[in-house]
């Protein structure tokens, strides 16, 4: 007869409650819980806690799975370890990350015809009168929009909630993202427009809707969604390689690009930008600059730093 493997679910919601209520939460962790929780009973059904030998086994890399994928894979069991290590239910090692791969992926530089060609497929989508195709033709042109004329991370735009959206003002909060960074974007003129716009037709269709951005059945769209959103309607008009992540490289370049000979208020830009992008720091807004064509001869003559002090070695993609 098998022993109770209940603990690791009990522990498991308590973990959850606590993240909840403390606003820490990511409702992509719970999936990653249970399919752990579904191994550890599988496998170890004769345990009735957790062991070191569950946790070790789960978290070795598996075959052909990238430093980055592990990392995203494990992040929860770290977190929900250290939560059961301080209250004394378990005293287990905790696994670390492995150190990212170095990203070899150079940015597609758009063109203006390109974006054009983006947003026109984007904004001619046929439709029927199901609920999921109307919510998609309302969503799509203006989810890559939002992407475009704010740098905003995909992740970030996906869990956008309809309260962190102040259409009054035009500023979105962004509570947690990258390293739990709270940062907040100013949408321009036109952007709040559309979203104003977004905003009272999609509360046509689902008017009781948690996210800013939601899918039929009143959730948010996963990672995997966005990718080939954008992949099809990109590669309807246009012939070359880009990925949605590009969308946050361009708004970043182009607004490098609108400080040449501005003189020394680049420092001040570039400030307002790293925060605006939700940057951990200045540093990470500075492995732009490596990417413009002639920004470092640019900066010689209006700044009195070397380039090589301005932009530090980056060892992996943002």
């Amino acid at each position: 007869m098998t022993k109770n493997t209940s603990f690791i679910k009990d522990n498991i919601y308590d973990f959850i409650k606590y993240r909840k209520s403390s606003n820490c939460w990511n409702v992509s962790y719970e999936s990653s819980l249970k399919t752990f929780e579904n191994y550890c009973q599988k496998n170890f059904q004769y345990c009735n806690e957790l062991t070191q030998e569950m946790v070790d086994t789960w978290c070795i890399k598996r075959k052909n799975e990238m430093n980055k994928s592990y990392n995203s894979r494990i992040s929860v069991i770290i977190a929900f370890l250290k939560y059961t290590n301080s209250r004394h239910i378990t005293n287990l090692n905790v696994p670390s990350h492995l150190k990212p791969e170095k990203n070899t992926y150079i940015p597609h530089a758009f063109t203006e015809k390109e974006l054009n060609n983006f947003f026109y497929a984007c904004d001619h989508i046929e439709s029927n009168n199901s609920m999921s195709s109307l919510t998609l033709k309302l969503t799509i042109p203006i989810f890559f929009r939002l992407l475009y004329s704010t740098g905003m991370r995909t992740t970030e735009a996906r869990l956008l909630k309809k309260e962190d959206v102040d259409l009054e003002n035009g500023i979105i909060s962004i509570k947690k993202s990258k390293g739990n960074n709270q940062h907040y974007i100013v949408l321009d003129d036109l952007m709040k427009e559309y979203l104003i716009k977004y905003n009272q037709e999609i509360n046509l269709l689902l008017p009781n809707r948690t996210y800013f951005f939601p899918t039929k059945k009143n959730s948010f769209y996963s990672n995997r969604w966005v990718s080939d959103t954008f992949k099809k309607y990109w590669s309807k008009y246009n012939d070359s390689y880009a990925i949605p992540y590009d969308l946050r490289h361009h708004y970043a370049i182009t607004n490098i690009n609108s400080w040449i000979n501005k003189g020394i208020e680049v420092n001040d830009k570039l400030y307002y930008l790293s925060k605006s992008m939700g940057h951990s720091s200045v540093e990470s807004t500075k492995y732009y600059y490596s990417l413009i064509p002639r920004m470092s001869d640019i900066f010689e003559n209006q700044i009195n730093d070397s380039f090589e002090s301005l932009v530090p070695e980056v060892k992996d993609y943002e």
